[in-house]
């Protein structure tokens, strides 16, 4: 199954795009190395690979924001995913929005156009 992907071009990651299964929203990008992808089909909630911590991580582990995968496509080159997936929590970004493509640039500047969808201090904990 995982054959035709990639896992050689970009240090052993591919990109996954995560689009909202229902809404086709962009929710955000990770990255998955073999063992994301096969715990992500294994366990039905996706999983990354965190390139700052070196190691897996489930989404939602820690706000309870978890994305449900629905489907999975991969491009022609076999080096990027666009995951569905359906998110179960208020958002995803770890910001307190619903995408992490909340800012839009209008006239030069990038412009926060989306509301906060949840506290992020109280999911995670206050920043000191």
């Amino acid at each position: 199954m995982s054959e035709i992907l990639d896992f050689g071009k970009q240090d052993g990651l591919i990109a996954a795009i995560v689009q909202d299964a229902n809404t086709r929203r962009v929710l955000m990008l990770g990255y998955m190395n073999r063992e994301a992808f096969q715990k992500t089909l294994a366990s039905g909630n996706v999983t990354f690979f965190s390139r700052s911590r070196q190691k897996l991580w489930t989404k939602g582990e820690s706000s309870g924001h978890v994305l449900k995968l629905k489907s999975m496509a991969v491009d022609c080159d076999g080096d990027a995913l666009l995951v569905q997936a359906d998110p179960v929590g208020p958002g995803v970004c770890h910001a307190g929005y619903e995408s992490c493509f909340y800012r839009t640039l209008t006239d030069g500047e990038w412009v926060e156009t989306d509301a906060k969808a949840y506290d992020p201090d109280a999911v995670y904990g206050a920043k000191k």
